[in-house]
């Protein structure tokens, strides 16, 4: 009899020993001290108790899920602003390029503008000048000769063949004789030949 009271507090005692092994596993496990868990799935599932670690491995997976897709939308956002800033800097050089050209189309613009003005004053000018020249071979030809002939003495050779050359446009257009012949009588031999010569050798100087 009292060895069978010895045997039943043994097994109680180992009972006990057992209980308190679990209950001090699952307590280290409970502060973070030891990762126990998986030992007492088994009990878990008799008792339908859920185990938090797979709730947290699962919790886990999702958070990873989360964080890649996360990774990946920021990567996707990283490309499109490096895309952006790569039209960005085209767009930049493209305007850079047309502000270029405009201001090369400008100052072409403005040398033509230019040529145009000084081809402009230079018509004008020789208008007036031919208006002139007209005006002074119609002046002289209404003079007697000799007083003609004296004026011209003292202009400058081009100057008198410009006024000659005049004269007989101005015949030409009437149908009348030129006077020119006879002014050069008039005029001293040497005179004369140098005019005549400078009149054969140069064109007109004025179209």
């Amino acid at each position: 009899m009292a060895k069978k009271a010895v045997l039943g507090r043994v097994i109680v005692l180992i009972l006990l020993i057992i209980i308190l092994i679990f209950a001090g596993l699952w307590w280290f496990d409970y502060l973070g001290l030891i990762r126990a868990r998986n030992a007492f799935e088994p009990l878990y599932s008799l008792l339908g108790i859920k185990n938090d670690t797979a709730l947290s491995s699962q919790a886990l997976a999702t958070a990873d899920i989360d964080e890649d897709r996360y990774l990946r939308r920021m990567e996707a956002l990283e490309l499109k602003a490096a895309e952006l800033d790569k039209r960005e800097a085209g767009l930049k050089t493209q305007e850079e390029e047309i502000l270029q050209r405009l201001q090369a189309l400008d100052e072409r613009e403005a040398a033509f503008e230019e040529k145009e003005k000084t081809f402009n004053e230079t018509v004008n000018r020789y208008d007036n000048e031919r208006v002139n020249l007209r005006q002074n071979a119609q002046y002289l030809t209404g003079m007697p000769p000799q007083n003609a002939v004296d004026i011209l003495l003292n202009m400058d050779d081009q100057d008198v063949i410009d006024t000659l050359r005049m004269v007989e446009e101005i015949a030409q257009e009437e149908g009348s004789t030129s006077i020119v012949s006879y002014w050069m009588s008039l005029m001293p031999s040497d005179r004369a030949a140098v005019l005549q010569r400078k009149m054969a050798s140069k064109p007109t100087q004025l179209p």
